[in-house]
C-alpha cells in the first residue's frame, strides 16, 4: 500500500515538474511565465498562498515579483531587506527555512498582513532560495495548513527543484538579454561606422560590392600611391579616378586624363611627354606633355593595357625616377605626379603573351581596385536608373515621374554586358520615348524584353518542340534524297531501321518525294 502511495506521489511530482517546465518554455519574458508557474505549484501542492521574491542588487531590497493568494496591496507590503524576516534570511544565507507553525515563531514578520484575519488553525511556512550558482537571486515561499515535519521536508525538496528550474530560466533569459543588448550595441556601433564610411559624391551605389570599393578608395585617397583600377568596360573606372583625385591632398592641383587607346602610337609619346620645336615634321613649336601639365596633381592613364612596348619603357622610367625628356629634347624634366591607371584588359594574359612589361605591371599594380560589373551589384540598378532618368529628363526638358515595376523587373533581370554605360544609354532612350511622364517596359530595347513582356511565350512543350524539329529534319533528308530512305538515313547519321520507325511515327510517305523527282 505504501509503495502505491509513493508511486502515485512520484507520478504527481513528475507531472508537476513537467508542467512547470512547459510553462517556463512558453515565453522568453520571465514576467509572463512566473505567475502561471506559481499558480500551478500552489494548486498542485495545495498551498494557500505563495510568493516568488527577487533581490534588487542595486537597492538591496527584496520584493515580491509574483504572488498567489495575495491581494495587490498585500503584495506591495511584502518588501524586505537582507536578513530581515524569514524571507530576508533565506536570501541572505542561501539556505531553505521551514516554520512548522508561524504563530509560535516570532521571527515570522507577516509583513504582507495576509495571515492576520485567518482562523486560529496552524499555518506552516516554507521558503527556499532561488540560486544561480552560488548567488542567491530570490526566494520561493508558500503557506500551507500545518503538516508533519516529514511532509514539510518533502515540500522543501520539491520546491527546491522548482526554484532551481526558475533559476535556470532566469539565467537563460539574462543570457538572452545580455546577448540582445550586445547585438544592439554592436549594431549601433556598426551603424555609426556605416554612417561615417566614405562614399564618393560622384559614384552611385549602396551595394556591398560598391561599399568595398568605397572602402578601398578611402584607404588610398590621401596617399600618393599608384592605383590600378580594373574592371569591365562601362563600370565607371574614370569616376573612381575622379574620386581618388578630388578627395586627395592634390584636389586643388590639375587632374589630367589620357586615353591611351584613343591616341595613335606615333603621337602618344608626344602627348605624354611633350616635344621640342622641330622634333618631327609638324612640330612648329615646343609643346608641354600631359605629365608636365599634371605637375603637382594627378594623371589618369586610361586603357593602359593598349600602350606600345616603346611607350611602356618610357612610362616605367617616369614611375621609377620621376623624370623624363620631351621628344627631341635633352633636358631632363622632374615631375611630381600621382599616377592612376585603368584597364579593362587581362594584364596577366598580356604578360604571358609578352605584350606588356612585367616590371611596368608591378609598378602600376601597387594598389589595385577592382570595379564590380553591374550584374554583380543589381541592388544598385534602381538607384542608377532613377539618377539617369532625372538627368536626361532635365537635359531633354521632359518630366519623368516614375519607372514602372515591369520596367524595373526587365532592368534587374538583364545581364548587362555593357554595364553602367549601357544602362545609361537605355534610360536616355526611354526618356526620349516616354509620352506620359512614365518609363514603361516597352520603352526599353528588345534586348531587355522577356517573353512575358512581349507576349511571345512558348506555346509548346520541350518534347513537342523536339518532335517538330525531328520531323523537319527527316522531311529535309527525304527531299534531298528524293525519297530514298537509305540515303536519307545516311544524311541523318541513323540506321535504316530507325529511319523507318521515325517516318512511321510522323506519318510521312517517302513516295511523294519520288514522284517529284
Amino acid at each position: 500500500m505504501e509503495d502505491k502511495i509513493h508511486y502515485r506521489r512520484k507520478i504527481e511530482e513528475l507531472s508537476l515538474l513537467f508542467e512547470v517546465s512547459r510553462i517556463l518554455d512558453q515565453s522568453i519574458d520571465l514576467k509572463a511565465v512566473i505567475s502561471p508557474v506559481l499558480k500551478e505549484v500552489a494548486e498542485q501542492m495545495g498551498f494557500e498562498r505563495g510568493a516568488i521574491t527577487l533581490l534588487n542588487r542595486n537597492t538591496g531590497e527584496i520584493f515580491i515579483e509574483a504572488a498567489y493568494g495575495l491581494s495587490n496591496s498585500q503584495r506591495e507590503k511584502g518588501r524586505y531587506r537582507l536578513g530581515e524576516g524569514i524571507t530576508g534570511r533565506v536570501v541572505q544565507d542561501g539556505a531553505p527555512a521551514v516554520i512548522p507553525n508561524i504563530s509560535k515563531d516570532p521571527s515570522f514578520l507577516n509583513r504582507t498582513g495576509a495571515r492576520t484575519n485567518v482562523s486560529r488553525r496552524a499555518i506552516s511556512f516554507i521558503c527556499v532560495p532561488i540560486k544561480i550558482g552560488a548567488e542567491t537571486i530570490g526566494a520561493f515561499s508558500c503557506d500551507r495548513a500545518y503538516a508533519s515535519t516529514v511532509g514539510l521536508d518533502e515540500d522543501v525538496r520539491l520546491l527546491s527543484i522548482v526554484a532551481s528550474m526558475i533559476a535556470q530560466a532566469v539565467k537563460l533569459r539574462q543570457s538572452v538579454q545580455e546577448e540582445r543588448q550586445r547585438l544592439i550595441e554592436e549594431n549601433s556601433r556598426l551603424h555609426a561606422r556605416l554612417q561615417d564610411r566614405f562614399k564618393p559624391a560622384n559614384i552611385i551605389g549602396n551595394s556591398h560590392a560598391m561599399q568595398d570599393v568605397f572602402d578601398l578608395i578611402a584607404q588610398v585617397t590621401k596617399s600618393d600611391a599608384t592605383v590600378l583600377i580594373r574592371g569591365e568596360s562601362g563600370t565607371g573606372k574614370e569616376l573612381v579616378a575622379h574620386a581618388l583625385h578630388y578627395n586627395s591632398l592634390r584636389a586643388e592641383k590639375p587632374f589630367i586624363k589620357v586615353n591611351c587607346a584613343a591616341l595613335p602610337e606615333t603621337v602618344i609619346e608626344s602627348e605624354l611627354f611633350g616635344h621640342e620645336k622641330g622634333a618631327f615634321t609638324g612640330a612648329i613649336q615646343t609643346r608641354q606633355g600631359r605629365f608636365e601639365l599634371a605637375h603637382g596633381g594627378t594623371i589618369f592613364l586610361d586603357e593602359i593595357g593598349d600602350l606600345s612596348p616603346t611607350t611602356q619603357v618610357r612610362l616605367l622610367r617616369v614611375l621609377q625616377e620621376k623624370e623624363f625628356e620631351r621628344v627631341g629634347g635633352n633636358e631632363t624634366i622632374r615631375t611630381n605626379v600621382r599616377v592612376i591607371a585603368a584597364t579593362n584588359r587581362d594584364l596577366e594574359r598580356l604578360l604571358a603573351g609578352g605584350t606588356f612589361r612585367e616590371d611596368l605591371y608591378y609598378r602600376l599594380n601597387v594598389f589595385p581596385i577592382h570595379i564590380p560589373p553591374l550584374r554583380d551589384r543589381k541592388s544598385d540598378i534602381t538607384l542608377l536608373a532613377d539618377y539617369f532618368a532625372e538627368k536626361y529628363s532635365r537635359n531633354n526638358h521632359k518630366s519623368i515621374k516614375r519607372i514602372t515595376t515591369s520596367a524595373i523587373e526587365l532592368l534587374t533581370n538583364y545581364h548587362w554586358p555593357g554595364n553602367v554605360r549601357e544602362l545609361e544609354n537605355f534610360i536616355e532612350r526611354a526618356v526620349l520615348l516616354s509620352t506620359d511622364e512614365v518609363i514603361h517596359g516597352h520603352h526599353l530595347p528588345p534586348t531587355l524584353q522577356s517573353a512575358e513582356s512581349t507576349g511571345t511565350e512558348l506555346h509548346s512543350t520541350l518534347p513537342e518542340a523536339i518532335d517538330d524539329l525531328e520531323r523537319e529534319l527527316i522531311l529535309d533528308a527525304l527531299k534531298s534524297s528524293k525519297g530514298n530512305m537509305a540515303k536519307a538515313a545516311r544524311f541523318l547519321g541513323i540506321s535504316e531501321r530507325v529511319m523507318g520507325l521515325r517516318v512511321s511515327k510522323h506519318g510521312l510517305d517517302p513516295r511523294q518525294f519520288k514522284a517529284r523527282a
